[in-house]
C-alpha cells in the first residue's frame, strides 16, 4: 500500500510543482541570508574602522545599526518564508493531499 501511495504521489503534477517552489525559495533565501551575514562578518574582519565610526557626538557608532539590520532581517525573512510556507506551500499539500486520497 505505501509503495503505491509513494509512486502515485511522485507522479503527481502538484507534487512536483510544490518541490520545485520550496526548493527554489529555499536556496533564494539562503543565498540572502550568507550574503548578510558574510557580507556582515567580512565587513568587521577587513573595515573595523569603518564600522567603528561615530554616528553624531554620542557612542553610537556605524556598526550598530548595520548590526541590528542584520537581526531586524533574519527576522522578516523567516516572517516571508513562514507567510508563504503558510498559504502557498499549504494550499499545494492539501491539493496534493486531495488528489492522492481520492
Amino acid at each position: 500500500m505505501e509503495d503505491q501511495l509513494v509512486k502515485t504521489i511522485l507522479a503527481n503534477p502538484n507534487y512536483h510543482k510544490l518541490l520545485k517552489a520550496r526548493t527554489a525559495y529555499g536556496w533564494y533565501f539562503t543565498l540572502l541570508v550568507m550574503v548578510v551575514y558574510y557580507g556582515f562578518i567580512l565587513l568587521i574582519a577587513f573595515d573595523k574602522e569603518l564600522l567603528s565610526a561615530k554616528l553624531g557626538e554620542g557612542v553610537m557608532t556605524i556598526g550598530m545599526p548595520v548590526g541590528l539590520f542584520v537581526i531586524a532581517f533574519t527576522v522578516i525573512i523567516t516572517g516571508i518564508y513562514v507567510r508563504r510556507a503558510n498559504s502557498e506551500f499549504d494550499d499545494l499539500t492539501a491539493k496534493l493531499k486531495q488528489e492522492v486520497l481520492k
